[in-house]
C-alpha cells in the first residue's frame, strides 16, 4: 500500500461524489482542508497518512463500502455503479442554514453553496422527498444522541409529532435540532438530550419550519 495510492483514492470518492476534497471533507464533518495537498506532506516533508478515522467518516458520509474503497486503492478508477447511483442529497452546516439564500420562500433548498451526501441505503420517508436536506451538526446541545460534525438529513414531508427529533428554523433565522417536547396552536417547546442546555420556549407564531430528522450519519 503506497502513500499516493491512498489519496487517490479519497480524490477519487470526491470526485465519483460530484464533489472537491474539501467538500468531501466537510460533508463528513472534517475540516475542509483535511485532504488539501498541502496536508499530505508535514513542514519536514515527510509524508503524511490520512487517519482510519477521517477515511471511516468519508465512507459513511458517502454510503462507500471500505471493499469499494479498496478497489480504489489498488487501481481502480471509478467506484461500482451500485455505489455511484445511491441517493444524494444536499448538505450545509446548521451555521449556514440561518443565512440568506440557502431556502426558497416555501422553506425547501435552494441556490448555492450545497454540498451532497449520498445515503448508503435510501429511507422510505426520503423516496417520496425530493425536498429532503442535510444538516452538519454543530455544537454538543444532542450529545450523546448527535456529536460534532455528525450529518442529519431532514425531511419537509414527514410527519411530526411530539417527541420526534426535529430540526427547527425560526422566523429570526436560527436553526437548531432538538426534540420536539411539546406543540400547540400557541407555543412550542424544544428540549435538549444535553441537559446542561435547558429548554427552549418559542411562540408558535416565531417558528418558520419544523422538520423531522429521518436519518443520520453516526
Amino acid at each position: 500500500m503506497r502513500h499516493e495510492d491512498i489519496w487517490r483514492a479519497i480524490d477519487t470518492l470526491a470526485a465519483e461524489r460530484g464533489l472537491s476534497t474539501s467538500g468531501l471533507a466537510r460533508s463528513a464533518g472534517l475540516d475542509p482542508t483535511s485532504f488539501n495537498p498541502s496536508k499530505r506532506r508535514g513542514a519536514d516533508g515527510k509524508l503524511r497518512w490520512p487517519s482510519t478515522e477521517s477515511i471511516a467518516k468519508i465512507l459513511m458520509a458517502t454510503g462507500s463500502g471500505l471493499d469499494a474503497f479498496a478497489g480504489l486503492v489498488l487501481g481502480a478508477r471509478t467506484l461500482p455503479p451500485a455505489r455511484v447511483t445511491g441517493r444524494r442529497v444536499p448538505v450545509i452546516g446548521l451555521a449556514q442554514a440561518g443565512q440568506d439564500g440557502f431556502f426558497d420562500d416555501a422553506g425547501y433548498p435552494a441556490g448555492g453553496g450545497w454540498d451532497h451526501v449520498a445515503l448508503p441505503r435510501t429511507e422510505a420517508a426520503l423516496a417520496d422527498d425530493p425536498h429532503a436536506f442535510g444538516l452538519t451538526i454543530h455544537g454538543d446541545s444532542m450529545e450523546p444522541v448527535y456529536r460534532e460534525g455528525d450529518i442529519i438529513v431532514v425531511s419537509p414531508a414527514a410527519p411530526v409529532r411530539a417527541g420526534d427529533r426535529v430540526v427547527v428554523r425560526t422566523s429570526a433565522g436560527e436553526v437548531m435540532a432538538k426534540l420536539l417536547q411539546r406543540r400547540s396552536a400557541q407555543r412550542v417547546e424544544l428540549a435538549s438530550f444535553n441537559p446542561d442546555h435547558k429548554l427552549l420556549v418559542f411562540p408558535a407564531n416565531q417558528i418558520a419550519a419544523i422538520h423531522r430528522i429521518v436519518w443520520a450519519s453516526q
